[in-house]
């Protein structure tokens, strides 16, 4: 497939971009990305950061912030201080109603596709995967865990602080460790 001119320009440049996601890109398409993608930056550092306003910044400012990056953010969203996530693939970032995200996890969107990683192989060439994360109704993402992209954590799920998260969490469990596995089903109230 042939590549455009922006994205030869770039390469000769040194830029070393994604050819399944930017091969074909314009040139005004790459600037409203790079745009985009400052004013993202900006607007997360804030987020993660930002002692103003503490009392409403969790549940209000930060919440509007994220939508305002593209991420899909339902009703009582709580966001805590030096959240980091996938800025330029915030469109992929579900938080559903009353979910949780304490302070300092990480979600990403992207990584190495190491599918076709051999020896010889140049590794910051390899490809992105990138893929949507979901976290479910009433979900809680404890103290500084990580999420991977393509992960969909249940509803009312309950990730233990510090964990990392590779794959899919049921509903109504308790998930811990690196990774991160259901360590306990909650019950139905008796």
């Amino acid at each position: 497939m042939k590549k455009s001119r922006t994205f030869r320009f770039l390469k000769k440049l040194g830029f070393n971009f994604s050819e399944e996601q930017y091969g074909n890109i314009t040139l005004f398409g790459a600037l409203r990305r790079g745009i985009r993608g400052v004013l993202n930056a900006c607007i997360l550092k804030y987020c993660m950061y930002s002692v103003l306003f503490a009392p409403i910044n969790y549940r209000k400012i930060r919440p509007i912030l994220w939508r305002w990056m593209g991420v899909k953010v339902e009703k009582n969203v709580f966001i805590g201080y030096d959240v980091w996530m996938d800025y330029n693939n915030a469109h992929l970032i579900e938080l559903q109603q009353g979910a949780h995200i304490t302070n300092r996890c990480i979600l990403l969107c992207h990584k190495r596709n190491l599918d076709n990683y051999f020896v010889g192989d140049e590794s910051p060439k390899l490809p992105y995967k990138i893929q949507k994360i979901i976290v479910g109704k009433n979900a809680m993402v404890g103290m500084g865990s990580t999420i991977m992209p393509g992960v969909t954590i249940g509803e009312g799920s309950i990730i233990a602080a510090n964990s990392l998260v590779t794959k899919d969490i049921p509903a109504w469990t308790i998930a811990a460790g690196n990774p991160a596995k259901v360590i306990k089903k909650i019950q139905h109230r008796q």
